[in-house]
């Protein structure tokens, strides 16, 4: 029943996701913008552009999945599908966590697929992209189940997209520091598997934790 379940709710975000082409494109756009103007910002040489691409990198992603956070649970709350999630005879925290799969499918997997591209645009050592790409792969989801947490405490709430920021933001900055920070050690010559099993342990721990405390949020605001 719970797969059941899942599937059914995979197959109506799809849906909705393909009537809504344009609204999916934009977070691409953007960190694609943020990092044109980064690059325009700091000028065109090579060497000032690859010290700064780890940290305009996963500034790019993480703005790009906070600038969808507001709409995660916000649709479902406004077209009455949140109170039948309640009803439903599945666990609200499996429901959780389809949707943040989702979310994080739709927002920052598109970007992972163009993180080689944009960090070509910023001149990015070849021999530091394993490591970014493998810190976005476990930072990533452990933003989208954060984030989670923040919309569902916001969604009883109208234009809360300020709010959320600001309760996601300082959320984010750990997984920001160790994020960068693992391609910053790996430009130095040093070891960056300390801040890539940090990030590991923190997706580990939001894992089981992160649906559970966006649950029982998600009760709080509609009861």
């Amino acid at each position: 029943m719970m797969l059941a379940a899942a599937r059914a709710l995979v197959v109506r975000d799809l849906t909705l996701l393909w009537r809504r082409r344009g609204d999916a494109l934009q977070p691409a756009l953007f960190a694609l913008l943020v990092v044109v103007l980064f690059a325009l910002a700091l000028g065109a040489e090579p060497a000032a552009l690859a010290r700064a691409a780890p940290a305009v990198l996963w500034l790019s992603v993480l703005l790009a999945g906070l600038l969808a956070l507001d709409t995660l649970f916000r649709g479902d709350a406004e077209d009455g599908s949140l109170d039948q999630w309640l009803l439903a005879p599945v666990p609200l925290a499996w429901l959780v966590l389809v949707r943040t799969a989702m979310h994080w499918a739709t927002t920052a997997l598109p970007l992972l697929v163009a993180t080689p591209l944009l960090a070509e645009l910023m001149h990015l050592p070849a021999r530091e992209l394993p490591v970014l790409m493998a810190s976005l792969a476990l930072g990533t989801p452990v933003l989208s189940l954060l984030g989670a947490v923040v919309a569902a405490l916001t969604v009883g709430m109208r234009r809360a997209g300020i709010l959320v920021a600001l309760l996601a933001l300082p959320l984010y900055v750990p997984v920001l520091v160790f994020g960068a920070g693992s391609v910053a050690a790996a430009a130095q010559g040093l070891d960056p598997t300390g801040a890539l099993l940090l990030l590991g342990a923190g997706l580990a721990a939001a894992l089981p934790l992160a649906p559970l405390a966006a649950a029982a949020a998600i009760r709080i605001s509609q009861a």
